[in-house]
């Protein structure tokens, strides 16, 4: 992930909606939430969730997937390993062994 990328992300992420939506999807995990249901979830208008989910997969940090008529929603995981890997390519003065830690703390294991 660049630099333009990561702006991007946080962008959309600086909008209560949208990081109420991605939590959301990082909560769902595999099985995701279709459009419908996270209007629903966080009450909110189903047009105006569209606009932020457009707006979110944009930035790369969620995905969909056509079910039907409907369609659901994922979280990205590579998007958000992208975030973080840009957030901590620099990270503890050219030692990554420091940063093993917190990288094995956000590591989604089953």
């Amino acid at each position: 992930m660049d630099k333009l990328n990561a702006l991007e992300a946080f962008a959309a992420l600086s909008q209560a909606t949208r990081l109420d939506v991605f939590r959301l999807l990082m909560k769902a995990g595999e099985r995701g939430m279709l459009a419908g249901e996270i209007s629903n979830t966080l009450e909110v208008r189903q047009n105006t969730m569209s606009t932020n989910l457009a707006i979110l997969a944009r930035s790369g940090l969620i995905r969909s997937e056509r079910e039907g008529r409907s369609v659901r929603y994922f979280a990205d995981m590579e998007g958000m390993r992208g975030l973080l890997a840009f957030l901590m390519e620099d990270c503890c003065d050219g030692r990554p062994e420091l940063c093993r830690p917190i990288i094995n703390e956000l590591a989604c294991t089953n």
